[in-house]
């Protein structure tokens, strides 16, 4: 009988075959300490292995330079720039000469404090990195004990096989052998570590946080991986192997009609236009999002600036990073978002005291507003990005036109400045604000009168509203955006919004969900922003829906009482026009459907 298993769908693509096991784990480490006259040389071969490991690093990013391109090359940057980190250098060099303690494990137990500290951070950024944390363990320990790189060649193998591990890192992800391997499952990992992103350029089909597969698993056993929706399948029958195989015909045929579609308006087939812009977390994602057919960022996060760093970023350092995405869109607007600090995200250098409730707590607007010379930093670097392209400023987690008012009068006094110092700004920026709280929802014709548009942010406006914690597993059934609540906050908040004459847009997941844009356009919300990897899929969904079809739907969906009878609405309505299990994601459970 087989067994099925749920992840994490990091790279695209469906493959069959047997499953090879890499046990990939850090050395044993001997408990052993150093003689007072060994000290000096034991340090000396501390800074031996990691300069060699530097050394390695940069010719593996060579390499990748040359095979995969130079933006994939610059993930290693960050290895690199942590071996010279003078915490971990230092940290590792007081351990060796004031506890007496081997290099190796000096390393060790400093890596671990490391390891500690980010997920105490908790930020998914942050959490992304922990694969390079693990790589640069790796080789440095590896070469103190004096032990060879793990061999990823896999000689002898007969046929292809599905690579199983707890983990991979980086520079082992990118050396593997694409004749060899099928596909990567792994225990642990997330969709945007560097591992994952260097198993989409390599067009490996990828499963990630799939529990203790590895544990359960012996080389030679029989999977099927499917990249889109995220699902490993043990030992499959063979009718399993038969559905799959025609899937994988279907999503092939599927994927090919979407490439067609990038250069495409996103219009409905009654001729309704939609804006459909990017969400991007970090600069040099805003070609890529272009790439896709993005029309412009309708959601910039500004915290990769902030978290995981000890100390606050200057406004030059910002004002670069703003201004890279405001010129990949020159004639398109950017959405950038300030500061959305808090919950569980805190830089290093604000050293929070912990909270009971922290998503309830000090965090988004509050912090800014109660920390004036942050802000008024990230107000000024922005105000000077306006000056190249359609940039408007957007608030997070506003309740209150107070909130809106005091950032203005910030705004204000620093744009002052600025001309008073003949920096260039665009005197006519637009201020927004995202709407997240029932209490925002409900107030958002008042708000409306100080903003100059609204962004609805549907992830904590589904968590506040129906007070689920959308992180809690065990609750997880109960996490629904078509919970009837929520579509009447969303119906009142686009109200608000045509009466004011403000754009509407929605730049939560719920952009991003196929029924959820048939919502969204039912309910006259024509402003989208999703993740790159999104914009076709939702583009198909545009253009395969009249905005009349999608109001009658939502107007039956109105009228539902509960989110299980509005989803079956929506999914009934949305199979008339498309096959919901081609999406990426577990549209359709069911293996043998």
């Amino acid at each position: 009988m087989s067994l099925i298993r749920d992840g994490i769908p990091a790279s695209p693509g469906i493959v069959m075959g047997p499953a090879y096991v890499l046990r990939l784990e850090v050395p044993r480490i001997p408990q052993a300490t150093v003689a007072p006259e060994a000290i000096a040389s034991e340090i000396e071969r501390f800074q031996e292995a990691r300069e060699w490991a530097k050394t390695r690093i940069r010719e593996v990013q060579r390499q990748t330079a040359e095979r995969l391109g130079a933006v994939e090359a610059q993930i290693f940057e960050p290895q690199i720039l942590m071996l010279d980190d003078p915490d971990l250098v230092q940290g590792t060099v007081n351990y060796i000469s004031e506890n007496h303690l081997s290099a190796a494990r000096a390393f060790e137990l400093r890596m671990l404090e490391f390891e500690a500290e980010w997920r105490r951070a908790a930020h998914p950024m942050i959490l992304d990195r922990l694969n390079d944390l693990l790589d640069i363990e790796l080789r440095v320990v590896r070469r103190l004990l004096g032990l060879q790189d793990p061999d990823l060649a896999l000689q002898g193998l007969e046929q292809r096989v599905i690579l199983v591990a707890r983990d991979l890192t980086p520079t082992i992800t990118v050396q593997l052998d694409r004749t060899a391997i099928l596909g990567i499952a792994t225990d642990a990992g997330t969709r945007t570590s560097h591992s994952a992103i260097l198993a989409r350029a390599l067009n490996l089909p990828a499963v990630v946080s799939l529990g203790d597969l590895s544990d359960h698993l012996q080389t030679g056993q029989e999977l099927i991986l499917d990249g889109r929706t995220g699902r490993v399948i043990l030992e499959p029958t063979e009718q399993e192997k038969e559905v799959y195989r025609g899937r994988d015909v279907k999503v092939r045929e599927w994927e090919q009609e979407l490439v067609l579609l990038a250069h495409l308006e996103p219009i409905t087939p009654d001729q309704q236009p939609v804006l459909l812009r990017a969400n991007i977390d970090l600069p040099a994602e805003a070609e890529a999002a272009r790439s896709h057919g993005a029309q412009g960022v309708g959601l910039f996060r500004t915290e990769f600036v902030v978290v995981g760093r000890s100390s606050a970023p200057e406004e030059e350092e910002q004002y670069r990073a703003y201004r890279h995405v405001a010129e990949a869109f020159p004639h398109q607007a950017v959405f950038i978002r300030t500061f959305d600090l808090g919950g569980d995200k805190f830089p290093l250098f604000l050293q929070m005291p912990p909270e009971e409730n922290p998503f309830l707590g000090w965090r988004a607007i509050r912090v800014c507003l109660d920390l004036p010379e942050l802000f008024r930093v990230q107000l000024r670097a922005l105000l000077r990005a306006t000056a190249h392209g359609d940039v408007r400023i957007m608030l997070p987690l506003i309740n209150d036109v107070d909130e809106i008012r005091r950032t203005r009068q910030l705004l204000e006094e620093e744009a002052d400045r600025l001309r008073a110092q003949g920096i260039a700004l665009n005197p006519g920026y637009k201020l927004g604000v995202m709407i997240e709280t029932p209490a925002a929802a409900l107030t958002a014709a008042e708000l409306a009168r100080y903003a100059d548009f609204f962004s609805i942010g549907t992830n904590d406006l589904v968590q506040y509203t129906l007070a689920v914690d959308r992180g809690n597993s065990r609750l997880a059934r109960l996490y629904t955006p078509f919970h009837p609540s929520v579509i009447q906050l969303l119906k009142r908040t686009a109200e608000a919004g045509r009466a004011a004459g403000i754009e509407v847009s929605v730049c939560g997941e719920l952009a991003g969900n196929p029924l959820g844009v048939l919502l969204l356009l039912g309910l006259g919300i024509t402003a989208l922003s999703v993740g790159p990897a999104s914009l076709p899929e939702i583009k198909k969904v545009i253009r395969s829906i009249s905005a009349t079809d999608a109001r009658a739907v939502v107007a039956e969906a109105l009228e539902a009482a509960t989110a299980e009878e509005v989803t079956d609405l929506l999914v009934r309505g949305i199979s008339r026009w498309l096959d919901l299990s081609l999406f990426s994601g577990r549209w359709n459970l069911s293996p043998v459907a």
